[in-house]
């Protein structure tokens, strides 16, 4: 009985640093990528855009829009909503913003972090606007944009229905606790809800009149 016990401690005391040597330093979050813009900042934004690459774009393509309407843009390629939630004490409380505009789920549909259903996207989202409400900021929600691709994911073929579903909970949520909408899906597409022609180069991301259609939606709501 002697030998086992000592194996075990042998690896608790020994063992254990190597393992711990081998963690990977890796800031999967990003927090590292706002971090001195944040606490540059001198004073509190009237709104922080939460969001992936369309957002992270929004900003590099179209400044002017950000600072002239003393917006924070704090957008990163690539990122899903569990990565958002987990950033959004530091990229969003921390800086007291009258509102936080989530556009937030198509890189979840895309699976960039591994499958997610729909519901735990959207609990993701709504777990963030409870986080902004209990520190007095409201919640700005956003319908995704009308995508039936996803370029870099192309196995998934069409992923529409994916989108329309998202985008019906958000709508139901924002109405039912009274938040603010601003539909995206709705003033970039046509009657027939295809995405409206020269407003995006690949079903995802929006060109310079793309966003500019969104600026007009998001204006009318965020005064």
């Amino acid at each position: 009985m002697k030998k086992p016990f000592l194996a075990a401690l042998f690896a608790v005391f020994v063992l254990t640093p190597v393992i711990a040597q081998d963690l990977p330093d890796h800031d999967w979050a990003h927090f590292g990528r706002y971090a001195k813009t944040n606490a540059s900042l001198t004073h509190a934004p009237k709104a922080v855009l939460m969001g992936d690459s369309i957002t992270d774009a929004w900003y590099r393509m179209d400044e002017a829009f950000f600072t002239d309407h003393d917006f924070a843009g704090r957008g990163i390629s690539g990122e899903v909503t569990s990565h958002m939630l987990v950033r959004f004490r530091r990229d969003v409380v921390d800086l007291h913003p009258k509102y936080a505009v989530i556009l937030a789920g198509i890189n979840d549909i895309a699976r960039n972090n591994g499958y997610i259903s729909l519901e735990n996207t959207f609990g993701n989202i709504v777990s963030m606007c409870e986080i902004a409400k209990a520190n007095k900021i409201k919640p700005v929600l956003c319908t995704l944009v009308p995508s039936d691709q996803i370029r870099w994911r192309p196995a998934l073929g069409d992923v529409s229905d994916q989108v329309a579903a998202l985008n019906g909970m958000i709508r139901a949520y924002a109405k039912a606790k009274h938040y603010k909408l601003v539909d995206y899906a709705k003033v970039l597409s046509d009657e027939q809800g295809v995405m409206l022609p020269g407003v995006s180069s690949d079903s995802v991301h929006p060109v310079l009149a793309g966003y500019k259609i969104m600026e007009e939606a998001l204006l009318k709501v965020v005064k």
